[in-house]
């Protein structure tokens, strides 16, 4: 790896006297830097301040911001005099900096993934029409704005990307199309509602708009005639860039070797339960049957939404009844479909207001639905994933007590990088640890069923740790990686795919087993420390409370000292 971060001074809390102190005003700056290069992200936070702009990832841009963080981290390191919770919110910052170093510098993404130029801006259009933070017209005036833009993010994009790996070209194909139909559909007809008959607006988005459509079809083909043609890139990033973005993203330092062994043996454990478990529902067939029967009780292509949103209150009530955590209150998402530009391999997610939105607080929970051009036997794989003990887990992981309920808590993170900031092996990892843990306090009674469904969700997990870490450090292909899915984790041969796939463009997607792991070990050693008080539903607030930080961190906050965390 070709180290940039070591030419810095390393980050110390300590100095000598007479340095900057002003944490806090040093922390506004950067998140204000952060949100400028970020707008749409922005936007999300609840920060309408920049809602009228698109990111720049334009090479001169990316080496202005690339600058300008290498200028933070330097002063960064001359603060002193840190109170408690300054110096874990300086820790944060330091590592989101370096991660940000890593990837530009070293890893590249701006020069070898073509998703994030066609993905960026459906997302950016699609959060100012979804949420009602301020009146329509001016919303139509932002959107049009960002729409302009549009045509320069798809130009950067031919000018900075090459030889990428073939498997992010494929994807990024799709993203493209599926946003086509986006700008010419939902933009249109939303736009079309806010201008309200207003002919100068509708003419200044009618040529912003299909400008954008322009440009993505202009992407749709060039992405399929020429960068398709020359994607002869590696996906894999390699043990030393593996290693330095779980430290720096995740702050976990553990030796891969060990990190691999401890993936393989969860994945064996859960392997062998899931075997067991499909005994008891019948020792007549082999486990893939089992789980293919069960798989048969999913809902048809139309029922997929309303099937999903049945699941809401009934799991919440389990939640007040046997006491698992209390909610602030008694908010539920909207259940819709995945946005096309954002079906680049999930199959359900979690999409909330940020901690700084006091006005259009709507949550959305995406299911994303079979896709138009696909093969009746391709749309039934699909739809089988989400046969019913399965949509009950997925609920559970997106809404309660997952992500949605760590959002309900998000007025109550302590400060501004904790509402900002989210480590994904403790977003992830809490969700993929109330997966269990809801059936460990009894949801669902013991039934079987739900049983290997949580079981399945673990291994599709615990196959993706595994299949990281050899993908990006060991040379694993994505086809070897599909048939590790399928033969342990008991994929569809489809879905097999796309998640080996998304591995080769999201190389530490380990985080959702290593998460739950750190957390089951901080439970525990929290429970030793609190004795004869200890509350499972104190835990979970106090583990939600602090925001998404770093598992580490929140060891010392509950705690008082790191310890070891897996």
């Amino acid at each position: 790896m070709r180290r940039v971060v070591p030419l810095l001074p390393l980050l110390v809390f300590a100095g000598s006297c007479g340095q900057d102190t002003r944490f806090r005003d040093f922390e506004e700056e950067f998140w204000r830097k952060w949100f400028i290069a970020n707008p749409s992200m922005a936007t999300g936070a609840g920060v309408h301040d920049y809602d009228g702009m698109l990111e720049d990832y334009s090479a001169a841009a990316i080496r202005r911001r690339q600058v300008e963080i290498v200028s933070l981290l330097a002063r960064l390191q001359k603060m002193t005099g840190l109170a408690p919770d300054e110096m874990i919110d300086g820790e944060i910052i330091r590592a989101a900096i370096r991660s940000e170093i890593l990837d530009a510098q070293d890893i590249k993404s701006w020069k070898r993934n073509p998703m994030m130029y066609v993905g960026t801006p459906g997302n950016a259009i699609d959060a100012l029409m979804k949420r009602d933070f301020a009146p329509k017209r001016k919303r139509f005036e932002l959107l049009t704005s960002r729409l302009q833009e549009i045509p320069k993010m798809i130009a950067a994009m031919k000018a900075n990307v090459e030889n990428p790996p073939k498997e992010f070209t494929d994807l990024a194909i799709r993203m493209a199309s599926g946003s086509i139909e986006f700008y010419k559909e939902t933009v249109a007809a939303w736009a079309a509602d806010a201008a309200g008959g207003d002919k100068a607006l509708l003419e200044w988005f009618g040529k912003a708009n299909r400008e954008a459509i322009g440009a993505m079809e202009d992407a749709e083909k060039w992405l399929k005639a020429d960068l398709l043609t020359r994607s002869k890139g590696s996906y894999a990033i390699g043990a030393s860039l593996f290693a330095s973005k779980l430290k720096y993203e995740e702050m976990v330092e553990t030796p891969l070797d060990r990190l691999l062994a401890i993936g393989e043996a969860n994945l064996e454990k859960d392997y062998r339960a899931f075997l067991e478990t499909a005994r008891q529902i019948d020792p007549k067939k082999t486990p893939a049957q089992v789980m293919a029967a069960i798989a048969n009780d999913h809902p048809a292509e139309a029922e997929l939404i309303p099937a999903t949103r049945q699941t809401l209150t009934r799991i919440r009530q389990f939640l007040r009844d046997r006491m698992i955590m209390e909610l602030p209150n008694d908010r539920l998402p909207k259940v819709v479909e995945t946005p096309p530009y954002a079906r680049s391999g999930s199959f359900a997610s979690m999409d909330t207001p940020g901690a700084y939105e006091n006005t259009a607080t709507e949550a959305f929970y995406y299911v994303t639905p079979p896709e138009r051009d696909w093969t009746a036997k391709h749309k039934e794989e699909h739809l089988r994933l989400y046969n019913r003990p399965v949509m009950d887990i997925i609920t559970i992981h997106e809404v309660f007590p997952g992500h949605f309920t760590q959002f309900l808590f998000a007025n109550q993170f302590p400060t501004k990088t904790r509402k900002l900031y989210a480590c994904s092996s403790n977003a992830e990892g809490w969700a993929h640890y109330t997966e269990q843990m809801m059936l460990e306090e009894g949801f669902a009674n013991g039934d079987a069923k739900l049983k290997l469904a949580q079981l399945s969700e673990a291994l599709l997990r615990d196959c993706r740790y595994v299949a990281g870490i050899k993908m990006h450090t060991q040379g694993m292909t994505v086809e070897e990686a599909a048939k590790l899915f399928v033969d342990r984790g008991f994929q569809e041969p489809a879905n097999a795919y796309e998640e080996a796939r998304r591995g080769a463009y999201n190389p530490t997607y380990l985080y959702y087993t290593l998460g739950k792991l750190q957390v089951y070990k901080l439970r525990e050693d929290y429970k030793q420390q609190k004795g004869q008080e200890f509350s499972l539903a104190r835990f979970h607030s106090d583990f939600v409370k602090q925001g998404a930080i770093p598992i580490k961190l929140i060891r010392r906050i509950l705690l008082g000292a790191d310890g070891q965390t897996l």
